[in-house]
């Protein structure tokens, strides 16, 4: 517990405003290393619930000219393309075009009312995604293959926060905060003006607390799934406005026909297809607001039907006291992740290892984005990591750093990592949506199989 005279002041800071560092020194620390997080055993301890939320962003600062990440040992970074409007999101076409999703959260009247919406609407603006979104996807092409675009269009303009996007056929299909519409597309394509036909609507409304819809088709093109995060942290809003959320949805893309794959995933959002089993993997970030280091992120395999927990446990059938009514009947049916990812981490970006042409340590497995902490202190995250896959398909070992130095020494973000990709020569594309740029890591000269 909070000591009484301390619970004082930092309800005054929280209360009244005051100074936004304030409010951040009313936090605890972590008491474990961040690596106790990671891993199919991670440490998991008693929760630390306080009565601030501990508050510790990384202020949104930039590159500095001439500054770029660290690239792990037998790999060098470039930036790809600059200049961008917060990319969050990474699609690479098959003609090695690459799509970016230029997006921020939709207008949410309801989502920022109160208190505690108050404070996040700081957290966002320090963290840097408190502007308009541009509502724009726009391709980027290496028209003479030096690892730089030099091509740069609006292929889609006017839509609502998108994010996911999946090439099915002739229908490139793109998921806005609120729905799946499809936009035909053609090989080669710069622009397109058609407008686009709504495939289904997905929950939004005027919380839509967790906007970020992504999505990826399944190896027939017959089928979309489609992340659909939480409404609130722990459901402290009622289920009721939790309908459809914390899941993943399987669509018929002839028909919008859908249903419920997986849920109780807090929130979901990268997914790759895992190429020994062809089952779905995907990251989900877990709840926060009780201590630093509780709950990890994770990666995992997504079961069809399966039940992951949220909000009534976590990790399995840790039970969320928080949360009441409370579901024992569900906890007991909620299976543990296969990999944690520390706590706090926001991973958010996935992307397979196959077609990658980097150094053989990255040859079987996932790399995710991690956007980066407000609920730790000591920051984590901010960086990409590898997760390794053994030849049954399963994470094994700890995960390899693979591009960090988003953070300066003063705790500032240079860039935040999101959407990760390969792309078409073999190299990985990691979307900054702080630092604007889309940068490409590609094997050194004498690593890997000679792609640059």
């Amino acid at each position: 517990m909070i000591p009484l005279r301390k619970t004082r002041s930092c309800a005054f800071v929280f209360l009244v405003g005051g100074l936004f560092l304030s409010l951040a020194a009313c936090g605890e620390m972590a008491k474990l290393p961040s690596s106790a997080g990671f891993g199919p055993q991670p440490t998991l301890p008693a929760p630390h619930p306080t009565l601030i939320p501990t508050v510790n962003i990384a202020p949104a600062k930039g590159w500095p000219i001439g500054v770029t990440p660290r690239p792990a040992p037998g790999t060098r970074v470039v930036a790809f393309a600059s200049g961008l409007d917060h990319p969050r999101w990474l699609y690479v076409l098959p003609n090695g075009d690459v799509l970016v999703a230029e997006s921020n959260a939709p207008p949410k009247p309801e989502g920022s009312k109160g208190i505690k919406g108050w404070v996040m609407g700081l957290v966002m603006k320090r963290a840097g995604a408190a502007g308009p979104s541009a509502n724009r996807i726009t391709l980027l092409r290496d028209t003479d293959g030096d690892g730089v675009a030099d091509l740069r269009s609006a292929l889609l303009e006017n839509l609502h926060s998108p994010f996911g996007m999946a090439l099915v056929g002739n229908t490139l299909f793109v998921a806005n905060s609120d729905a799946v519409l499809g936009f035909p597309y053609r090989q080669g394509d710069t622009q397109i003006t058609a407008a686009g036909v709504k495939l289904l609507d997905l929950p939004a409304g005027p919380i839509n607390h967790h906007w970020t819809k992504n999505l990826i088709a399944s190896a027939d093109g017959s089928r979309l799934y489609v992340t659909v995060g939480s409404n609130s942290n722990v459901g402290e809003r009622g289920m009721t406005v939790e309908a459809g959320r914390a899941a993943i949805w399987e669509v018929d893309v002839h028909t919008g026909a859908h249903r419920i794959f997986a849920a109780g995933l807090r929130n979901p959002n990268g997914m790759a297809w895992e190429p020994h089993s062809g089952a779905l993997w995907t990251v989900a970030n877990e709840r926060d607001e009780i201590g630093s280091d509780l709950v990890p992120d994770y990666l995992t395999s997504v079961k069809d039907g399966a039940f992951y927990g949220w909000p009534y446990s976590y990790y399995g059938q840790h039970v969320d006291e928080r949360v009441t009514p409370p579901r024992p009947d569900l906890v007991a049916r909620a299976i543990a992740p296969d990999y944690a990812l520390g706590a706090h981490t926001a991973s958010l970006g996935l992307a397979s290892s196959v077609g990658s042409a980097l150094p053989p340590l990255f040859a079987s497995g996932m790399f995710i984005g991690q956007h980066g902490s407000w609920n730790r202190r000591p920051h984590s995250g901010y960086k990409v990591i590898f997760v390794p896959f053994d030849g049954r398909g399963q994470p094994t070992g700890m995960p390899i750093d693979v591009l960090t130095g988003f953070l300066s020494n003063e705790g500032n973000a240079f860039g935040r990592p999101v959407g990760v990709a390969i792309d078409k020569r073999g190299a990985l594309l990691v979307a900054d949506d702080v630092g604007n740029i889309v940068w490409r890591v590609s094997a050194a000269s004498g690593s890997g199989n000679g792609a640059n």
